[in-house]
């Protein structure tokens, strides 16, 4: 049992869209993330996905409205609900999902990321 120092882990790595995993809760991971620009509209059939913001803002759009994050703030994309995330700065977020959650969800493409790197 280690504590984990959020800002400590973001200084560890500056790719974006490539999160970390930085902690395991039962068959969660807790993922680290920097964001810029615009992901990909992508769904996810079977996690739930959540979102908390540690600097900058992040909006999650969807096809039917925006909702904006910042810092302290989390959302939780329920599964099956299309979205895409979208940081006009760079954004650094924690993300929760359970192991089996791919970054991009039912999309296959350049910023898949399969294989996690561990901090």
């Amino acid at each position: 049992m280690e504590k984990v120092n959020i800002q400590e882990k973001f200084s560890q790595f500056t790719e974006r869209w490539q999160p970390k995993i930085i902690g395991e809760v039962n068959d969660f991971y807790v993922k680290a993330g920097r964001l810029l620009g615009e992901f990909v509209w992508h769904s996810h059939e079977n996690e739930d996905e959540m979102f908390l913001v540690i600097e900058g803002v992040l909006t999650i759009k969807f096809r039917d409205r925006d909702v904006e994050l910042h810092p302290g703030e989390f959302l939780v994309v329920p599964k099956g609900v299309e979205h895409l995330p979208l940081a006009k700065e760079e954004v650094k977020v924690i993300m929760f999902e359970p192991k089996s959650t791919l970054n991009t969800g039912n999309v296959q493409n350049e910023r898949t990321v399969a294989d996690l790197e561990r901090l």
